[in-house]
């Protein structure tokens, strides 16, 4: 679905997700310590995990998607103690997240453990 020389980073924590193109692009620049025009995509999710912003730039501008799930929460690759403001992910990865997990699959999972 992606090349696989996509690079995807995604942030370690939620946002507020009624900022836009400015804001999303200043957390990239000051936060993570990135370019946000260096043709990446920066993943952001609000508090409940069932929404998201998905900042890149091309050379004509910013451009923003935004998903929101029906049902379940994106299922991110940050542990609890991870110290570094975003996470890098594969296209494969990045693919798989966009998916999201069903509410029914994470209430089996926390199960299981």
């Amino acid at each position: 679905m992606f090349a696989s020389h996509l690079r995807v980073f995604v942030a370690a924590k939620p946002i507020d997700l009624r900022i836009s193109f400015d804001r999303l692009a200043g957390i990239v620049r000051d936060q993570f310590g990135d370019d946000p025009r260096s043709g990446a995509l920066f993943f952001f999710t609000n508090k409940a995990t069932d929404r998201c912003k998905i900042l890149f730039a091309d050379r004509t501008g910013y451009c923003v998607l935004y998903k929101r799930l029906h049902a379940g929460t994106f299922h991110l690759p940050v542990g609890k103690g991870c110290t570094e403001p975003r996470v890098p992910v594969d296209a494969e990865a990045f693919a798989r997240l966009l998916e999201g997990v069903a509410r029914e699959v994470k209430a089996r999972i926390r199960r299981l453990h």
